[in-house]
């Protein structure tokens, strides 16, 4: 009987999700699971979609990996030069500052700064140059082995940001649902890393500058460790809500112009879950 009234709370959840879905006309991929493993939801979780800045999540986690291997320390300080190589055939190219949602590392250029201090930007604010001065660092594919070590394997880091060569060539970063709720699953569980490395990975993503997509649709005051993803027509959120339930919900949206109404479309998926979760 517990069984089978978990099944139909599964169903209802999916039901209410569909609507919403289906009414926005874009290609969604949804995520869902409480902590304590008692429920889940998958959506075409295993589709994949353009990661956007949503692959900045495993540069986090083998930044700490490394950190706690003795690599590196958080505290090391990197040279910031705005010159990056594409995967394509080695050449050079530059990140533009008016393209990008941060403008200290660039204020930064000729200097150095702590990779941790990188690693916050690379989150909260999303900071591209952040991100390809850390990618460049760890090497995308020490990123991808510890991706697959943590069965994530729908999370694929291939490069970093703004490579044209490679986005010609359709050599693109990419993403399923399942695979940012298995990271931010092992975050949340002190099992990406360690205990003490996740909770400062929580605390970071915990202090997101963006918060339209699923804290949106939540009450006020309820506290989100989540990394958004955003370009044109995809808009993603993947996030560890702490209500009175914890659960991780992932939301990958494909196919809308106005990143506003996408938005919006995640918070309202993010209020119903909210509410299905309180319910339960």
């Amino acid at each position: 009987m517990v069984l089978l009234a978990a099944l139909t709370q599964q169903s209802d959840l999916e039901a209410r999700l569909r609507g919403p879905i289906a009414a926005s006309g874009a290609e969604v991929a949804l995520a869902y699971r409480t902590l304590d493993g008692s429920a889940e939801l998958l959506i075409d979780a295993d589709k994949p979609f353009h990661a956007a800045s949503t692959m900045k999540v495993p540069v986090m986690i083998e930044l700490f990996r490394r950190a706690r291997a003795g690599t590196l320390s958080l505290d090391d300080r990197l040279p910031i030069v705005n010159e990056f190589h594409s995967i394509v055939d080695g050449s050079p190219f530059r990140l533009s500052e008016g393209d990008d949602s941060d403008r200290e590392v660039y204020a930064a250029v000729g200097k150095t700064m702590t990779l941790r201090h990188l690693c916050e930007l690379m989150i909260t604010v999303s900071s591209n140059f952040a991100a390809n001065l850390l990618i460049e660092k760890l090497g995308a594919e020490h990123i991808r082995k510890t991706v697959a070590t943590l069965g994530a394997d729908g999370m694929q880091v291939l490069r970093g940001v703004e490579d044209q060569k490679a986005f010609d060539k359709g050599l693109n970063n990419t993403t399923t649902a399942r695979g940012l709720l298995v990271l931010l699953d092992k975050i949340a569980h002190g099992q990406a890393v360690d205990r003490a490395a996740d909770d400062e990975m929580l605390a970071i993503l915990e202090r997101q500058h963006f918060s339209d997509a699923i804290p949106g649709g939540l009450p006020p005051g309820t506290v989100v460790a989540h990394k958004t993803g955003t370009i044109t027509r995809i808009h993603h959120d993947a996030a560890i809500v702490y209500a009175s339930r914890p659960y991780v919900l992932v939301v990958l949206v494909r196919g809308l112009d106005d990143q506003k109404k996408a938005a919006a479309l995640i918070a309202e998926i993010s209020k119903i879950v909210f509410e299905a979760t309180a319910a339960r």
